[in-house]
């Protein structure tokens, strides 16, 4: 595979919604924009009665930003318009009225460990270390700070946050309630994610539609806060020490 892409296929009442880069699966605003549409489009598909969100290959589930197009920015406009694209996906993920499961094979760096924590329920395989590098590059995980520290807690996320040239291991994430499970391969983490996603669509579907508006309770003003936190990310990209950084990385 060397083309990215974003994908759906429904097989018994799944969703399965698989994007793919060849950089490590990281995230370009084009990726963005598609995922945050297929998820929304998911959502409103009589077909589909529980989404699992997924990355191709067996490595890497997701390097985060593109760093591609964040040495390209060049002005704080632009700026946001790219941040806005994580802010896109969180809360399409956060307003779909479907459970979405997060299946994750391989290390997530920044904006993954954003998505990761936006599903309503994560498993993974042992490989699914995480890591929050973006103070490393002189930014912040501002946008997806929110989806994470629902998942781990302030004291959890600001470890993350702060230790930001450290990976923890799945275990960690699990115990601080990230994942639900951690399986050994990824051959097992797929049977695992097929038999409790196909098991979680016999379910009533108005049921879990009311269940998720209650996990979500309290996030209405997301709309509003992911795009201000874009807006300091945009800001913080063009700052010398972030550039100088960024050059690094050519």
């Amino acid at each position: 595979m060397t083309k990215p892409y974003v994908k759906q296929t429904i097989e018994n009442g799944i969703g399965y919604i698989e994007f793919f880069h060849p950089a490590h699966n990281s995230l370009p605003g084009d990726i963005l924009a598609d995922l945050a549409t297929s998820i929304t489009d998911a959502g409103t598909n009589k077909e589909i009665k529980v989404i699992v969100l997924k990355s191709g290959g067996n490595r890497t589930f997701c390097a985060g930003a593109s760093f591609k197009e964040l040495i390209n920015i060049n002005d704080e406009a632009t700026g946001k318009v790219f941040f806005s694209g994580f802010a896109n996906v969180i809360n399409a993920m956060r307003k779909c009225p479907k459970f979405i499961i997060g299946r994750v094979q391989g290390k997530t760096v920044g904006g993954g460990v954003g998505l990761a924590s936006a599903t309503d329920y994560c498993m993974a395989s042992k490989f699914g270390a995480i890591k929050l590098s973006e103070l490393n590059v002189g930014i912040g995980p501002f946008v997806v700070g929110p989806a994470v520290q629902r998942k781990l807690g302030v004291s959890g996320m600001s470890q993350i946050a702060i230790d930001a040239n450290s990976f923890y291991s799945a275990e960690w994430a699990k115990d601080k309630g990230l994942y639900t499970q951690v399986f050994e391969s990824t051959e097992e983490l797929d049977a695992g994610v097929k038999s409790f996603a196909e098991h979680l669509a016999t379910y009533n579907p108005d049921a879990m539609r009311e269940m998720k508006t209650m996990f979500w309770t309290g996030t209405d003003d997301w709309d509003e806060l992911l795009a201000k936190r874009a807006a300091i990310s945009g800001r913080l990209v063009l700052s010398e020490f972030t550039k100088e950084t960024l050059k690094r990385f050519k």
